[in-house]
């Protein structure tokens, strides 16, 4: 899945000023979005590793790739956000029920 977040996206005026730059949190809205297009709703989620690793301009087009690591009802995907071929976050998300980690 690819998203842009848009110039004129609410949150990007307070994150930072003059530079603005894709707060983490909305990367991670289109991730959470992205498994559940292909999931439907998910309950309570956990981010057991999440590594943001370069920043998210407005405009970049940036690509979502998962996979999943174990399904429902303790389900666990692993994730990457991309520009390109450069990763901007990677880490894992699994439902609140999830068990140990591997």
């Amino acid at each position: 899945m690819e998203f842009v977040i848009d110039p004129g996206h609410p949150c990007l005026p307070g994150h930072f000023p003059g530079r603005p730059v894709v707060p983490g949190v909305v990367v991670l809205d289109r991730v959470v979005a992205a498994i559940e297009q292909q999931h439907g709703p998910l309950p309570a989620l956990r981010l057991p590793r999440v590594k943001f690793l370069q920043p998210l301009l407005p405009g970049e087009v940036a690509r979502i790739e998962l996979e999943p690591l174990a399904p429902m009802p303790a389900a666990r995907w692993r994730f990457r956000v991309l520009r390109a071929e450069a990763t901007i976050a990677s880490g894992d998300i699994a439902t609140g029920g999830a068990g140990p980690q591997p």
